[in-house]
């Protein structure tokens, strides 16, 4: 019995590096597979049907059952159709991985607005798009089902030269956060996974020159797979980061601070500087 039999789901950007591992990952455990793929290049222009249908191909050789989507997850009538794709083929949607993702890196002060657009375009807007259009069609099934998106080390912490990136992965964050609140009436898990391995998109990366196998690809796919089964019943809301063998998990934390006394605590800036290494404690 796989963890994920008589499930179906949903993989976006699944043509390559994580989302091709996931999709492969969610086969084996029993999941039909929607691989959903543009085939674009790493900075999202051009399209390629070929990527998609490779990772089908492999499912099938397996013994799986997938089906490709070319949809692009950035417009609504895109990301519909990538659901609409799972409940004709599959009849339902258990499943979301919003992975799909480009790069236009660039330092703050170079960076023009379509580098900056493009990026929130796909990260941010796509993952809210195909996130509302799947959540749609789990509450008209009465499915509880499981959402996975994508966020990141850029933006939990920030990075030189992703001002794009890091704005639309922490607005993941707000997204995942704000999506696992409202839609747990519904019985609807919303989680986001925060990975560092080396693909496609981060292989000329300087970290990465000298990483071979221990921050693939196939480490981040047993977390989707755990936070899609049965076994994550009671997990939402959470950000696990995954690097290589170590899982953590990020929370943004609050400081103690400090009270103001009297003066209908009203602070005033010098008081605030006086008292910052107490406010900012943690």
């Amino acid at each position: 019995m796989g963890l994920l039999d008589d499930k179906v789901a949903i993989v976006t950007g699944a043509g390559n590096g994580i989302g091709r591992a996931t999709a492969l990952a969610f086969a084996r455990e029993g999941a039909r597979v929607v691989v959903n793929d543009v085939g674009a290049a790493r900075d999202g222009s051009g399209e390629d049907a070929s990527a998609a249908e490779a990772v089908v191909s492999e499912i099938r050789r397996a013994g799986g059952e997938a089906v490709a989507s070319h949809d692009s997850v950035s417009k609504p009538d895109s990301a519909a159709a990538i659901v609409e794709t799972a409940l004709a083929a599959f009849g339902g949607l258990d499943v979301l991985v919003n992975n799909a993702g480009i790069l236009r890196d660039k330092t703050l002060l170079k960076m023009d607005l379509d580098m900056w657009s493009a990026v929130l375009e796909v990260h941010l807007t796509g993952s809210f798009l195909c996130l509302q259009a799947a959540a749609r069609a789990m509450k008209d099934r009465g499915t509880r089902g499981s959402i996975v998106n994508t966020t990141s080390l850029s933006g939990m912490l920030g990075n030189f030269g992703q001002a794009n990136y890091a704005a639309a992965k922490a607005g993941i964050y707000g997204l995942t956060r704000t999506a696992s609140i409202e839609l747990q009436r519904y019985g609807i898990r919303v989680n986001a996974v925060a990975p560092v391995a080396k693909t496609r998109m981060t292989e000329d990366l300087p970290m990465f020159e000298k990483i071979e196998d221990t921050l693939s690809a196939e480490h981040v796919a047993p977390v989707h797979v755990f936070l899609a089964s049965d076994l994550a019943h009671d997990v939402s809301g959470a950000v696990v980061s995954v690097a290589g063998s170590r899982v953590s998990v990020y929370k943004v934390v609050e400081s103690a601070g400090k009270l103001k006394d009297g003066e209908r605590g009203i602070w005033t800036a010098r008081e605030i500087a006086e008292h910052f290494d107490v406010i900012s404690k943690i």
